[in-house]
């Protein structure tokens, strides 16, 4: 079956259409008729007229078993929906002044946020003087970025926004392994 656009489902008495052109489940013509009609040879058949193209002239119209094509639609919606991966973007803050044993803390955290398969925003805070030193935050990020370069790619360059300094950070993509067995990491 081909599909049929949501917006413009109209099935059965819902179609307002004078003349309709139809076509049966195999997708036979049927020719132009009245909706009537096309109504008719469809109780007849035991299924719905379904208006598949309301934009044409006439009308098109479908002989369908309607409840059939749509548990086959949220079936297939369900099933892509399973296969999709839902990203998201976990941050971690830092300050100026932060201390070798936070800041590897902080280090730690972020590279489980990536191997979880998230991006990480990481968000350096100034207060007071410490704006008047953007260049001590853009080191810190920089030297972020340099300890989890292995495991991820800067998505976003440091960047100063407002009072807070922010880079975001995204996983390596790896690519599937080759015939050697060998892996190949793609930037």
């Amino acid at each position: 079956m081909f599909p049929i656009s949501k917006e413009s489902l109209r099935v059965n008495g819902e179609i307002r259409a004078r003349e309709v052109r139809v076509t049966d489940v195999k997708g036979a013509q049927l020719g132009i008729m009245s909706t009537r009609d096309a109504l008719r040879k469809a109780e007849e058949a035991h299924l719905d007229l379904v208006e598949v193209a309301p934009k044409a002239k006439p009308p098109v119209c479908r002989i369908m078993d309607f409840g059939k094509y749509r548990y086959e639609q949220q079936k297939r919606e369900k099933e892509a929906k399973k296969k999709q991966k839902v990203i998201s973007v976990k941050e971690v803050k830092l300050r100026p002044g932060i201390e070798t044993h936070d800041f590897n803390f902080k280090v730690k955290n972020a590279l489980r946020f990536i191997a979880e398969g998230n991006k990480v925003k990481a968000t350096i805070m100034f207060r007071g003087r410490e704006l008047s030193h953007p260049e001590m935050g853009r080191e810190l990020l920089l030297k972020v970025a340099e300890q989890m370069k292995d495991a991820v790619t800067v998505e976003r360059e440091p960047k100063l926004e407002g009072k807070n300094m922010i880079m975001i950070l995204a996983p390596k993509v790896q690519k599937a392994q080759t015939k050697g067995g060998k892996t190949n990491a793609k930037n």
